[in-house]
């Protein structure tokens, strides 16, 4: 052979089978699913809150229970906030007495409201916080008075043996709030009751 190349047909498998013909039925497709396709729903921008927390591990916020804040409704209110300093007593005897009978109650007299207010409002510059606040509403023919101390002090319960001992008083008590102690009474504006005499 003098330099020539000699050219060996190569079988090709897709031209030896023939031209290629297209089946005479459409391919399978899957069946279309029964279930409707349902839309993403949108993400809350805010997380929801959960009733239950987990406990605080190190280096993180302690977990605190509130009480509801003492909410009075469908009835006059007056408030006062006072520094705690030996003063209190007088300034917010002077403003509940001077509420009181601008609402136009004549009872309870005024020994019996500058005895109270004074017992209340004592006991919360004692807690030995820097303000008090006193509230005061009316209801029914009942005065509430409500002192807060704004410190974290154990409630007191010799006070209550010296309010109840005050002529008017329905009821009174202690408890903590969110708030600080809060000491509170219930005073009558009806006329005392007098005693027969036999």
């Amino acid at each position: 052979m003098t330099g020539q190349v000699e050219e060996v047909p190569v079988n090709d498998p897709l031209e030896s089978k023939g031209p290629k013909v297209p089946p005479a039925y459409p391919p399978r497709t899957p069946p279309p699913s029964k279930k409707p396709v349902e839309a993403p729903q949108p993400q809350p921008k805010t997380k929801p809150v959960t009733t239950s927390l987990p406990l605080p591990g190190p280096a993180q916020a302690r977990l605190e229970i509130w009480r509801p804040r003492m909410i009075a409704r469908n009835r006059r209110v007056a408030n006062w906030l006072y520094e705690a300093n030996r003063w209190a007593p007088r300034k917010a005897t002077a403003a509940v007495m001077e509420a009181v009978r601008r609402w136009e109650y004549v009872h309870p007299a005024n020994a019996a409201l500058e005895e109270v207010v004074g017992l209340l409002v004592g006991a919360a510059v004692e807690d030995g916080g820097k303000r008090i606040s006193v509230h005061l509403a009316d209801q029914d023919d009942l005065l509430l008075i409500a002192v807060l101390s704004h410190t974290d002090a154990q409630p007191d319960e010799q006070i209550l043996g010296q309010l109840q001992a005050v002529t008017g008083i329905v009821s009174c008590g202690t408890e903590a709030s969110e708030e600080g102690r809060r000491l509170w009474t219930l005073l009558s504006t009806e006329p005392p009751r007098r005693t027969a005499v036999a």
